[in-house]
């Protein structure tokens, strides 16, 4: 439609189906797409990105990386299972919102305590079902992340000029320190395990290896799996300078995942990592913690045009010839050919060839830029966190 305004290409753009919508989605370059909303009532507005993960939805929605983000899933089955207060990665949902293809069920899993719906409506996060994910996952692809604005309103009154506009105007990831908005506001000790049938989740009795775990943004999975491989962790926020960390004596630091431009959050995250680095202790980093590393060591990164995220990605490390099937959610990458003198690529993404992973040649210091404690997904890469705890040895 040639010409048309925005408000006529809406209209245009509404499938028959959804006679009475009440949801839409509208992409900064015009696109509309009409469907149901559940959860919150409300606008969202963020950078729009697609999970191919089949299971895990609650832990997706909970991963802090998430955080500027509307999360469209490519399974169809959204809200099978429900949500339980087990599977958060931390207190609250941080994507701004989901879209989905069918609308979410009623659950059909003994651990469920309540619906997705509901659980969403709670904590004020917008759904919008009866989508064309296919087709919005190709526009995802074709043109890169886009900005997009999601209103879910039940009496369907939606001012759709208004959402482009504000789509428009989204400043994007490019540049935002995310993580200050997604750390913990002060120190703290963790010493929940890996949950395990039949009991669920356990606590370190015993005692570890002494580690530090910046967070950036850091999923619960990850410390359980620091506090399962043997470790005692103190969590400092992502502020910490090299000095407060030092502080604890650490015999190892860790560096977590989290959201936004490696870059922004650097100008206060690099020198403590460097003056970390001098300190001659292991240091192992994931997703944002590896991206800043990277940063650290002199390399560089950059922003993907619509970043990996999903459960399904095979990766091959170098040094063992082994393939791993992972769980990836990033949109930004360090850039391989940057790497400096002494810093040996270890790690390569199968689908694309991006840098999975980095390692110094004389140091115990290494990263990956995928989530080895899953949550949800394979657990190819547990062997990770033993790799540290053995550097500690």
């Amino acid at each position: 439609m040639p010409n048309a305004s925005p408000s006529e290409l809406a209209q245009a753009s509404a499938p028959d189906t959804h006679a009475h919508p009440t949801a839409v989605i509208v992409l900064g370059d015009g696109q509309v797409f009409y469907g149901r909303g559940f959860g919150a009532e409300g606008i969202a507005v963020a950078e729009l990105c697609f999970n191919t993960a089949m299971t895990g939805y609650q832990e997706i929605m909970t991963d802090p990386s998430y955080a500027g983000q509307v999360v469209t899933f490519t399974f169809p089955h959204i809200g099978n299972v429900g949500v339980n207060p087990e599977d958060d990665e931390t207190g609250d949902p941080v994507a701004e919102g989901v879209v989905v293809k069918w609308d979410p069920t009623e659950p059909s899993n003994y651990r469920a305590t309540s619906t997705l719906s509901d659980w969403m409506e709670k904590r004020g996060r917008i759904g919008v079902g009866g989508i064309d994910t296919r087709r919005l996952t190709r526009a995802i692809r074709m043109q890169g992340a886009p900005h997009v604005a999601i209103q879910h309103a039940a009496d369907g009154d939606f001012d759709i000029d208004e959402l482009l506009a504000r789509a428009r105007g989204f400043a994007g990831l490019e540049g935002m320190d995310l993580a200050k908005e997604v750390t913990c506001a002060q120190s703290y000790k963790w010493d929940e395990m890996r949950w395990a049938w039949p009991g669920g989740y356990s606590k370190r009795t015993t005692p570890g290896r002494k580690v530090v775990a910046i967070d950036y943004g850091a999923k619960r999975n990850i410390l359980r799996c620091l506090a399962s491989a043997g470790c005692d962790v103190t969590v400092l926020p992502a502020t910490a300078t090299a000095e407060e960390v030092l502080a604890h004596k650490p015999e190892g630091v860790f560096l977590s995942n989290g959201p936004g431009d490696p870059k922004a959050t650097g100008e206060y995250a690099v020198p403590a990592i460097q003056g970390i680095l001098a300190a001659d202790i292991p240091v192992f980093g994931i997703c944002l913690g590896h991206q800043m590393l990277a940063l650290a060591l002199g390399a560089q990164t950059l922003k993907m045009n619509h970043g990996h995220h999903g459960a399904n990605h095979p990766v091959k490390e170098h040094t063992t010839g082994k393939v791993e099937i992972t769980s990836m959610n990033h949109g930004f990458a360090v850039d391989s050919q940057s790497l400096p003198e002494g810093v040996e690529e270890t790690h390569v993404s199968l689908f694309d060839g991006s840098n999975c992973g980095i390692r110094l040649k004389d140091k115990p210091v290494f990263s990956v830029q995928y989530h080895p404690e899953a949550s949800p997904g394979p657990q190819d890469s547990y062997y990770l966190f033993e790799r540290f705890v053995a550097a500690m040895g």
